[in-house]
């Protein structure tokens, strides 16, 4: 027997949907707000050598722009959590707002500039506190949600690898590799963008699962 959604039910879904097409929305914007951010930079900046944090530095000219694309990430997220309702479960969902309360810190408390220029050292250390929750958070979401999967695409579960290990083992690239630690930075960001962005499409678009409508009145 197949059991016909309540009124409120469907409500829900449609809202739910509507969250998570804002939220890939923002996630877009993001993404080019942080590309583009690097034609405010100064000629000092380097994309192999610094890092996106430090396109949203203090004391930089431009680093507007860069702030803004990690608040929206954050945003994003927050509201992908919301919309994507029981799908990544409750810890999965809290792990997940903690990442982009994360970023938006990250945004928030700048880190040091990469010039020789006076800055704010605890400012600095709270960029740090919030970078180090942001990876934190983000290997904690993926598997809590990637454990509540049903028979994913072997895909799926190939992004969700990727995106864990990618976590785990690119700050120690970052930290051990001088000189190259933009470059490996922007790659970890560019799998947490395409992890987040294909979670909120297989949201509003789920396979094999039909989309209910209301009945016209």
């Amino acid at each position: 027997m197949i059991r016909v959604p309540e009124v409120s039910e469907i409500d829900q879904h449609l809202l739910n949907r509507r969250m998570t097409g804002v939220s890939l929305g923002l996630l877009a914007v993001s993404v080019l707000c942080v590309m583009l951010a690097l034609a405010l930079m100064p000629e000092s900046y380097s994309i192999v050598e610094h890092s996106i944090s430090e396109s949203a530095a203090q004391r930089v000219e431009g680093v507007w722009l860069a702030r803004a694309g990690l608040l929206l990430f954050g945003l994003a997220v927050l509201g992908l959590a919301a919309g994507v309702g029981s799908r990544w479960g409750v810890w999965g969902r809290v792990a997940h707002r903690a990442y982009g309360v994360s970023i938006i810190s990250s945004a928030v408390f700048a880190h040091m500039p990469w010039e020789d220029v006076p800055y704010d050292e605890f400012e600095d250390l709270l960029h740090s506190i919030a970078s180090f929750a942001v990876g934190m958070s983000f290997v904690g979401g993926v598997v809590l949600v990637g454990l509540r999967r049903r028979r994913p695409a072997s895909w799926v579960r190939a992004l969700d690898g990727v995106a864990v290990i990618a976590s785990v083992v690119i700050p120690m690239i970052m930290f051990s590799v001088a000189g190259y630690a933009g470059l490996v930075q922007r790659v970890m960001f560019v799998i947490a963008y395409v992890w987040y962005g294909v979670e909120g499409v297989r949201s509003v678009w789920p396979s094999g699962v039909p989309v209910v409508s209301r009945p016209a009145d």
